[in-house]
């Protein structure tokens, strides 16, 4: 993990951890690293979600990135994987997305996104980082003719929404259906995609305020929605996060659909219809054991990464690979984008459902849950090194893991994006995996909190 950068982007409350100093530092950095010397204006698309603090951090970014000399095209309120697609349908020279994607409105975030509309890897953010940070190379300021350009496009929204339409053949009539825009980027579009596609829509949370984003709604809170399509009769629900970049499901019984369920049945579909690359499916070391046996049944290859999805995206591009992502929601389809895309998954899924006349309840027994347990134990950032040199918590793991056996599994993990400690359990038996989590976190908590 960078010194500012974490597995998905800077991220922290805004005007505190994420300031607006910080965020021209970035604009100005990332103006360096990610374009090429010889263009004397390039060019940033810049979106972001419904936070407050979207204005204030977009308009830092725009100083930073104009006071060297770099165009800027402002899109508005989109979709997080919107701003990827779109860096290249402008021929831009980078994107830059502010969001804090599921996290409390009064956190934000800055990702970045290179020409080709993939998140940066490592290294190149450790080149922001260093010039930030250690002031190696301070960007030249332009002055008079030579500043930076601000444009705004208002057919941003139009055009992703006419490509996610593009994926599938059909469409989605006869379907009807709830989306839980979270309040947050989806808000400007689910309903306009997915009634353009000829589904009758009911549409939750999606008047945001700037400070609702993912309160009690969304993909980080199932409940609403589960309810919603329990009780009108529906045939299933859909919920995004605040950036709209992740997406889990409700069946019409209004049970809960996850990440790993919904890679299972699209990668058992496209297997069937003999376009899964490789017969192979990328996954994190968080995907629920049931997925792996899921693989084997089906005589698929799964492959396992570090939690993140660029992590996920980066063994699906050297792989060749084409479905990829996590229990979360986060799911890369890369036939048709180069990060996850919430509302992609979301028509990818009805649309499967559509074809084959099935319910989701009966497409999601292509496999069996193991029971896991979740608990995150907070921490402060300034804690979070510790976890990875501390004694007592690495015997911890190891007599956990001694306990079950091939039963089950332990993953203790510090978050990328959060200040947690994420401590995960899986196991044949709940009740076992519960009280062995409960023990774990305990000294977690009491080592680092």
């Amino acid at each position: 993990m960078g010194r500012i950068f974490g597995t998905d982007g800077a991220r922290g409350i805004a005007n505190k951890e994420l300031t607006v100093d910080l965020a021209l530092s970035i604009g100005r950095a990332a103006a360096v690293v990610l374009t090429n010397e010889d263009v004397k204006h390039p060019t940033f698309v810049i979106g972001k979600d419904t936070r407050v603090s979207g204005d204030m951090l977009e308009g830092a970014l725009v100083a930073g990135l104009t006071s060297v000399g770099a165009n800027v095209i402002i899109l508005g309120v989109v979709p997080t994987p919107a701003v990827a697609y779109l860096v290249k349908e402008f021929n831009a020279d980078a994107g830059i997305m502010i969001s804090a994607s599921h996290n409390p409105f009064e956190f934000n975030g800055i990702k970045l996104f290179n020409e080709e509309g993939f998140k940066l890897p490592d290294e190149i953010e450790e080149k922001i980082e260093d010039i930030i940070l250690d002031k190696e190379h301070t960007p030249d300021l332009s002055y008079g003719g030579d500043i930076g350009k601000v444009s705004y496009n208002k057919n941003a929204t139009d055009m992703y929404i006419e490509h996610i339409k593009s994926t599938i053949e059909g469409d989605l009539s006869g379907l009807e259906i709830a989306i839980d825009c979270s309040n947050g980027s989806s808000s400007v579009t689910a309903e306009k995609l997915f009634t353009s596609l000829g589904a009758k829509v009911h549409i939750l949370s999606a008047e945001p305020d700037g400070t609702n984003i993912n309160q009690d709604c969304g993909s980080t809170h199932m409940e609403n929605l589960m309810d919603y399509v329990r009780k009108n009769g529906l045939q299933a629900g859909l919920a995004f996060d605040g950036d709209a970049d992740r997406c889990l499901a409700v069946d019409e019984k209004g049970n809960m659909v996850d990440g790993d369920f919904l890679i299972a049945i699209c990668a058992d579909d496209m297997h069937r219809r003999g376009v899964l690359k490789g017969n192979a499916v990328v996954g994190t070391v968080m995907t629920n054991m049931g997925f792996q046996k899921f693989c084997e049944e089906k005589g698929l290859r799964f492959e396992a990464t570090k939690v993140g999805d660029r992590y996920v995206l980066e063994e699906m591009q050297l792989s060749g690979y084409n479905i990829g992502g996590e229990q979360s929601g986060h799911i890369i389809f890369s036939d048709y984008a180069t990060t996850g895309d919430g509302q992609l998954t979301g028509v990818q899924l009805m649309s499967i459902m559509k074809r084959r006349n099935e319910t989701l309840s009966e497409m999601a027994k292509v496999m069996k849950r193991y029971p896991q347990v979740l608990i995150n134990v907070k921490i402060s950032n300034e804690m979070k090194p510790k976890f990875y040199t501390d004694k007592a918590i690495k015997a911890e793991v190891k007599q956990v893991t001694d306990i079950l056996g091939s039963r089950g599994r332990i993953l203790v993990r510090v978050s990328g994006t959060e200040p947690l400690v994420r401590v995960m359990l899986e196991g044949e038996d709940y009740q076992e995996i519960s009280v062995l989590a409960e023990e774990a976190a305990s000294v977690v908590r009491e080592r680092l909190s």
